[in-house]
Order: structure tokens, then sequence, then C-alpha cells
């Protein structure tokens, strides 16, 4: 095998692993999300992780974060309004990105 080859085999890698890295890293923050939400809605234990897997089920609709964000939006109501919504989707995800990279 060319170095040529090493190279593009290593950038091929890389981006698989990043790809990965990113679909876990959105599903754990869709995860912390919906306990979150949960949480201002009053659901507490498997109330709770029910309603988890379906902010995280909701992200399948579209590509992006605007599913995640109508569901929320929808469900919550007065509860938290779009900036509030937005900067606990942004802070949970470098939550879930430092638990992933904490993990490996």
């Amino acid at each position: 095998m060319t170095t040529f080859d090493d190279r593009e085999s290593a950038f091929e890698n890389k981006f698989a692993h990043d790809a990965a890295m990113k679909f876990k890293a959105e599903a754990r923050r869709n995860k912390l999300l919906g306990l979150w939400a949960a949480g201002l809605l009053g659901k507490e234990g498997d109330a709770a992780s029910a309603y988890a897997l379906e902010v995280i089920k909701s992200d399948f609709e579209e590509a992006g974060d605007e599913d995640v964000y109508r569901k929320l939006a929808a469900d919550l109501g007065d509860a938290a309004d779009e900036k509030t919504i937005r900067g606990k989707m942004r802070e949970f995800l470098a939550e879930a990105m430092a638990q992933l990279i904490d993990e490996n």
C-alpha cells in the first residue's frame, strides 16, 4: 500500500468516526433535553425516561435540529421560550460531547 492509500484510508476512517460521534452526541443531547423538559412538565422516573425517548425519536423526522425544537416548543408551551430551549440545546450538546470524549 502506498503512502497516498494510507492517507486516504486514514481520512475515510476519521470521517466515519466523526460522523458516528456526531450522531451519538446528538442522541445523547436529545436524551438530556428530554429529561430536562420532562422535569419542567412534572414527569419523573419512567415517565421522564419515556418522554426523553420521544424527544430522541423526534430527531429522525427531518435533518437538523428543528424537529427537536418544534417538539419541545409544542410540549413545553409557556414553560420555556425559544431562547431557553435553544440555549439548552447548545448546552446539552456540549455536555454530551464532553461525556463521549471522557468515555473514550
